[in-house]
């Protein structure tokens, strides 16, 4: 049975782990004014933060629609058996929703799965379903397989600045002027369709390693990312510093996209696994 393993742009999976592993990543849309840009196709990340940090309203951002999705499935349909279909959680986004709507009248089955997590936390969901399909796995298989591996997968972030989750109406205005106002370095996950704040720091430096302190105690790990919004070196750094847990040459490095991009803001860096166990 040949399953092909489908996923949307807010899993900012890097574009040469898609390609080699034959998944089909179908991109948002991403709107500075009257300008509307397929994300990560017709804008780069670098100039999407440049822009987010230059002009004075905030981008929009939207899923595809439905007969875009629908016209994917169609064509995946041609060459597969069957299909498995990962994406952004369903609290956040309204992707899940659509790619259901879409998946209705395709010739071959479509298994559609919230991912309950986001960026590359569902695209390390999508990795291992695609790595499965490989190896000839069932799409019944591979449905469980991503299924039991959800409640071990985890997103953490640190973020440069509270304001651009204060503008997407992710925390109040007032956490997020408080939060500047006492140089409030917060880590939150995303875990299980919830966001939620995990700790509170006040150095920059001691937010990152508390992340990567979390990440190491969840060890042994069986898929690891990287992320990171403008600050290449500051990933890096992340890596050498989870290296004792998980081989730096396993660890996918991702740039985060526009459509996450537009919550966390830059300055950006986090850290997205699969456990070997179920997170407690």
């Amino acid at each position: 049975m040949k399953v092909r393993v489908v996923t949307d742009s807010t899993s900012d999976l890097p574009p040469e782990v898609a390609r080699d592993l034959g998944i089909t990543v179908v991109p948002a849309q991403v709107q500075f004014g009257d300008q509307v840009f397929l994300d990560g196709i017709e804008l780069t990340s670098e100039e999407f933060y440049r822009r987010l940090q230059s002009e004075s309203t905030l981008p929009k951002t939207s899923p595809a629609s439905i007969s875009t999705f629908n016209s994917t499935y169609r064509r995946i349909a041609e060459e597969a058996d069957g299909i498995i279909s990962i994406h952004v959680v369903a609290k956040l986004s309204v992707t899940y929703d659509i790619a259901r709507q879409a998946s209705a009248d395709v010739k071959c089955p479509v298994i559609v799965i919230d991912s309950q997590t986001a960026s590359m936390a569902c695209g390390l969901l999508a990795i291992i379903a695609a790595k499965a399909a490989r190896a000839g796995e069932s799409l019944t298989e591979i449905e469980k397989l991503v299924r039991q591996a959800i409640p071990c997968t985890v997103t953490y972030g640190v973020f440069g600045t509270l304001e651009y989750l204060a503008k997407g109406g992710r925390i109040g205005k007032g956490q997020a002027f408080l939060g500047t106002l006492l140089k409030i370095n917060p880590i939150l996950a995303i875990r299980m369709s919830e966001v939620v704040p995990v700790e509170r720091v006040r150095t920059r430096s001691r937010a990152v390693e508390r992340m990567c302190e979390m990440v190491c105690g969840h060890a042994p790990l069986r898929e690891l990312s990287v992320m990171r919004t403008t600050n290449p070196e500051e990933a890096e750094e992340v890596i050498r510093r989870l290296s004792p847990v998980f081989p730096p040459e396993r660890m996918y490095r991702a740039s985060i996209g526009p459509s996450m991009g537009t919550q966390v803001g830059p300055n950006a860096v986090g850290v997205a696994l699969i456990a070997e166990k179920p997170l407690q």
